[in-house]
Parts: C-alpha cells; sequence; structure tokens
C-alpha cells in the first residue's frame, strides 16, 4: 500500500458554477480522505509559483489570469496512490478528450476552464502542498471506514 498526499484545487469555474460539492464527493467515494481543505482567493504571486513551470509558455499569463479571478477551494487529499488515483478521476486535461465518468469529461468545457487541477507526481504534490498548506493546517486522522476499502 502507498499511502500519499496531494492536492486537488476546485479553480474558479467550479467554484462559480456550484460544482465543488459534487467534485469533492467523487474524491472521497473513491475512498480518498479530506486532510485539509480551505476557500481563499489565490494571489498573483501564488499563481506565479504554482504555474512557474510554464512561465516561458504563451498561456502562462492566461493561467494566471484564470486562477486569481474568483476564489477557489484547495484541497489535500490523502489515500493509497493518491496521486494516480485523483489523476484517473479528474480525466485528461482538454475536457473535450475527457472520457465519460471523469470530473472533466462530465462538467468540463474549456481547455483552461477545466475544474480542477491534481498535482501530477509526488515530488509535485510535495511542492503544491507546500504552496497552498501551512504544516498546522493538515490533519492526521483515521477513517473508521478504512478497513473495508
Amino acid at each position: 500500500m502507498r499511502n500519499q498526499r496531494t492536492l486537488v484545487l476546485c479553480k474558479p469555474d467550479a467554484v462559480q458554477r456550484g460544482l465543488t460539492g459534487q467534485i469533492l464527493s467523487r474524491f472521497e467515494a473513491k475512498g480518498l480522505k479530506i486532510v485539509g481543505m480551505k476557500l481563499f482567493q489565490v494571489s498573483e504571486d501564488l499563481a506565479k509559483k504554482h504555474y512557474e513551470e510554464h512561465a516561458a509558455k504563451p498561456f502562462f499569463d492566461e493561467l494566471v489570469a484564470f486562477i486569481t479571478s474568483s476564489p477557489i477551494v484547495a484541497v489535500a487529499l490523502e489515500g493509497e496512490s493518491a496521486v494516480e488515483v485523483v489523476r484517473g478521476l479528474m480525466g485528461v486535461t482538454n475536457p473535450q478528450n475527457a472520457g465519460p465518468g471523469t470530473i472533466r469529461g462530465d462538467f468540463g468545457v474549456h481547455l483552461t476552464m477545466n475544474l480542477v487541477h491534481g498535482s501530477d507526481s509526488a515530488v509535485s504534490a510535495e511542492r503544491e502542498l507546500a504552496l497552498f498548506f501551512e504544516p498546522e493546517e493538515l490533519v492526521d486522522y483515521s477513517l473508521t471506514i478504512a478497513d473495508w476499502m
């Protein structure tokens, strides 16, 4: 068993469309545990740090403008192979190519406004969790249903 933590961002379009609860329920139903969560407005500085790997790309400014346009919900999830599980539930980046049953396939409409972000590796998850959460904001606890999953 590979227990991991990963970051999920319910982006501005998820918040504005009232889809945050439905999105989070999919992660919980899959057996992932919420260990941190907060609603807040992303600053331009945080957005640039988060997307720094895309800084030289032509769509960087669009990413920063979008993620700072409205509040987001940042969520720290924990579970077996959490990074891979989250990536599978989200679907591919472009909602037009995402399969039915995935978050982006079921609810997404636009490449930039694709509802969710999930860390793409354990290394990225560690870096991104540190950007969005202080250590004391993450909670360790056991799920009583863990033995049934």
